[in-house]
């Protein structure tokens, strides 16, 4: 057999991977990007860096621990820089990072379909449950 360099093994296992196996790294991240705390996020700062209370602001309902746990793992993952300017007080901003930038575009299109499909959506769980309860 022959012998395959770390490169050669990471080409590999990314041509593998495969989103419908639960313990697939994509499957893992679909998981992430698809949470609604994320996706709001995502297109709060799509148009530029924001602070944490302007986000907190921009985000209706997030708790200030959702916030927190949501900005951590995205800048985990590289979808978005925090940047800490020292003064009094210190200021904290929120930045897409070119990855980030481009899930955004995926991202505002999901979000721009649900706004403009809610009442189609509205109208169908409507037909539903009325059938329901027949």
């Amino acid at each position: 057999m022959p012998t395959t360099t770390a490169a050669q093994r990471r080409e590999q296992a990314r041509v593998e991977y495969d989103a419908f196996i639960r313990a697939c790294p994509t499957n893992q991240l679909l998981d992430r990007i698809s949470d609604k705390w994320v996706s709001l996020v995502v297109c709060a700062l799509a148009p530029g860096p924001m602070r944490y209370s302007e986000l907190a602001r921009k985000i209706a309902g997030v708790s200030p621990k959702m916030l927190t746990q949501t900005l951590r793992s995205l800048e985990r993952d590289g979808i978005l820089a925090r940047t800490v300017t020292p003064s009094v007080p210190v200021r904290v901003d929120y930045e897409l990072t070119p990855l980030g930038l481009s899930l955004s575009l995926l991202v505002a299109g999901v979000k721009d379909w649900a706004e403009t499909h809610i009442e189609e959506v509205h109208a169908a769980r409507e037909r539903y449950d009325g059938a329901a309860g027949d």
